[in-house]
């Protein structure tokens, strides 16, 4: 069983805005990331993961009460899925890209940048979502 902590209202409210902060400072390199992903792509990619991590953070918590606060991304996963299996395709899309962008040598392709913004934005969405109800 995946390590679980109850949550409610108050961490979904406080992990939501993680969730648009990191969402709002990924779009300040969404232009220069698309244009030279080189330079910008693994800034823009890390901030998009981060994103997602809090929104699925968000889903699980809103429609299960709970959320695995251990930092192990494959138990996030796991309980993502049973709140919403689709949200945590997203999630993984973006945890796939987590090494690569944060700490490899080489520097993320345009095409991660846009796979990074669409799982991003889609598990925002979701997350928007089941906060408004």
């Amino acid at each position: 069983m995946t390590p679980a902590r109850e949550a409610g209202r108050t961490e979904a409210g406080g992990r939501f805005r993680k969730a648009r902060q990191f969402a709002d400072a990924a779009e300040l390199f969404a232009d220069a990331a698309f244009d030279d992903a080189d330079e910008f792509g693994d800034a823009y990619v890390t901030l998009a993961v981060h994103s997602g991590i809090a929104s699925g953070d968000v889903i699980s918590i809103v429609v299960s009460g709970e959320y695995s606060p251990t930092g192990n991304h494959q138990e996030s996963v796991a309980m993502l899925r049973r709140a919403d299996p689709d949200a945590a395709k997203h999630l993984e899309r973006l945890l796939a890209m987590k090494t690569k962008a944060g700490y490899a040598h080489r520097p993320v392709s345009a095409e991660d940048v846009a796979r990074a913004r669409r799982a991003h934005e889609a598990l925002l969405e979701i997350a928007s979502a089941v906060v408004a109800g």
